[in-house]
């Protein structure tokens, strides 16, 4: 779990708003993130304050809750995640829940959330995944009906094409 300075750096520096109607849970997760290293962590007990504090915090990664009321995780993940809509639509989202469904992922991954992790979570798979989104971002693209990361299988196809042309110039 150690990780170098380069990235002790990244972290001290980096910004999380974490996002869950459980003040147990963002104890949980906000004591998680300063053992790894992280700066900055806000809290947002419901999707709404959440969206007001992306807007006025500009967090570098967001960590939401599925369940919650007024504004659950998939509506908020919506929301954040039209740009026509909301100033800050590229920022990472991580969803953190306790549903893992293969229905409940694949859903997520559709609205546009960059990870998934289950709780109750580890330091070391909430470090993993931070690691994920701060350094090796998928590239954000837009189609019909889907604003968000680009799938891991399109990121590797376009690596895989760099490859070949880089192989074909030498």
């Amino acid at each position: 779990m150690p990780i170098d300075m380069r990235m002790a750096a990244k972290f001290a520096a980096t910004k999380v708003l974490v996002v869950d109607d459980e003040h147990f849970m963002r104890k949980v997760v906000r004591t998680l993130l300063m053992s790894i290293g992280i700066g900055t962590v806000y809290e947002a007990a419901d999707g709404l304050d959440g969206l007001e504090q992306i807007r006025r915090e500009r967090p570098d990664v967001v960590i939401v809750d599925w369940n919650m009321p007024q504004l659950d995780g998939p509506g908020f993940v919506r929301l954040v995640r039209s740009p026509a809509a909301f100033s800050y639509p590229d920022v990472p989202l991580i969803m953190l829940t306790g549903h893992g469904e293969r229905s409940r992922v694949l859903e997520a991954m559709q609205l546009g959330v960059n990870e998934y992790l289950l709780k109750p979570v580890s330091a070391h798979a909430l470090q993993d995944r931070l690691i994920a989104v701060l350094t090796n971002p998928s590239p954000i693209i837009q189609r019909p009906g889907y604003y968000g990361p680009a799938p891991r299988a399109e990121v590797a196809k376009v690596h895989a094409d760099n490859d070949r042309s880089i192989a074909m110039l030498e």
